[in-house]
């Protein structure tokens, strides 16, 4: 029997070639773990962990310490085939959802090693590819089109998640530009929470004009009523992201009525959780979307082979093409995208080899 021996949390910095920045935060680099499960035979699982303090509350330290200390605990000893083993006693350490996620993904990653299978087989395996959505960054109006027509032009891709949260006129005209430019473009927009009511109904009332598909988070999760009164006044769906970090917020966001529609993001859910809140959608009739935390390849592999897995998330654009926006990476070489589709990892597992030398180079522990 194969056993876990070690989970090891290596946390390391890659610079970023065009920043993110979004309404909750900007990112400067990335600051991420790299997660790694150990066996006695030899094989080990791998994934990336992405924190987001003002999403999650989650640093790279305190991933650094929950992955290699209460989950390590957790976990050494048990098979890694048992899946819903590991998935209990992930859960038996509370919160941390971006470090417990990774686990789960390195886990995963590592039953399709001992398997020899890519890990979107072991999901479900309904494509071999699938669409790619690219999300735009704050900026003035003329950046984030030279941004959105750039990624169009280069790889193909036909969807994108357009950045807002700001002014209701700058992020109206952003929209309207990127529109201009894309006519024949898929859009929807996320606000990362930062627009008042009053904004959201101002600006929401505009993009949907443009024909936006959906309109992420536009203000507070806490603002409950004014929530389901923009899902009352707009056509199109309010769509849950911070509001939905785990199958219990999902279950809460969707019984409160205001999202109709709801973004995965493996990093935070892994493959177990996130096939959990795919199925709890599909019993409501919810859309999906497979979301993005702006993770490197290793991130993104995870991300095609959940949305190709499934045949209700295969036949939607996937947030991917974002790791793109790193200096560098860790990995000897990232998903393939081409003419807007991503084709799933083929190899055993996620699907990636981690260079060790850029490893060594990036990392923050030495």
């Amino acid at each position: 029997m194969v056993r876990i021996t070690l989970v090891e949390a290596i946390p390391f910095a890659v610079p970023y070639r065009h920043q993110p920045r979004f309404a909750s935060g900007t990112v400067s680099r990335a600051d991420n773990v790299l997660v790694r499960v150990h066996t006695d035979f030899g094989l080990v699982g791998q994934a990336e962990a992405q924190p987001r303090p003002y999403t999650y509350g989650e640093t790279q330290a305190s991933i650094v310490d929950t992955v290699g200390g209460a989950l390590n605990d957790a976990l050494v000893g048990v098979e890694p085939v048992r899946s819903e083993l590991v998935a209990a006693r992930c859960a038996s350490v509370t919160g941390n959802y971006v470090a417990r996620g990774a686990v789960d993904l390195a886990v995963w990653d590592l039953i399709g090693k001992l398997l020899g299978v890519p890990c979107h087989r072991l999901l479900g395996g309904f494509a071999d590819d699938v669409a790619a959505a690219h999300m735009v960054s704050l900026g003035e109006p003329e950046e984030m089109v030279a941004e959105a027509v750039g990624v169009s032009e280069r790889l193909g891709v036909k969807t994108f998640k357009v950045k807002v949260g700001r002014t209701p006129a700058l992020d109206v005209a952003a929209v309207r530009a990127v529109r201009e430019a894309l006519p024949h473009a898929d859009l929807y927009v996320d606000a990362n929470r930062g627009w008042s009511y009053e904004d959201a109904v101002r600006a929401g009332d505009e993009l949907v004009e443009f024909g936006v598909r959906a309109i992420e988070e536009p203000i507070s999760v806490d603002d409950r009523a004014g929530r389901l009164r923009l899902a009352e006044r707009w056509a199109v769906p309010l769509a849950g992201d911070e509001s939905c970090i785990s199958l219990a917020h999902v279950d809460r966001a969707l019984d409160e009525g205001a999202v109709r529609a709801v973004s995965i993001k493996t990093a935070r859910t892994g493959f177990t959780e996130s096939r959990r809140i795919l199925d709890l959608c599909l019993a409501r009739n919810v859309a999906v979307v497979v979301g993005s935390q702006y993770e490197g390849a290793l991130g993104a592999a995870a991300t095609v082979s959940f949305a190709a897995a499934f045949a209700a998330t295969a036949g939607q654009p996937a947030e991917l093409t974002n790791y793109l926006d790193l200096a560098d990476d860790l990995v000897v070489a990232g998903p393939e995208i081409r003419a807007g589709r991503a084709v799933v990892p083929t190899l055993p597992g996620l699907g990636l080899v981690v260079d060790e030398d850029r490893l060594d180079h990036y990392r923050l522990d030495r």
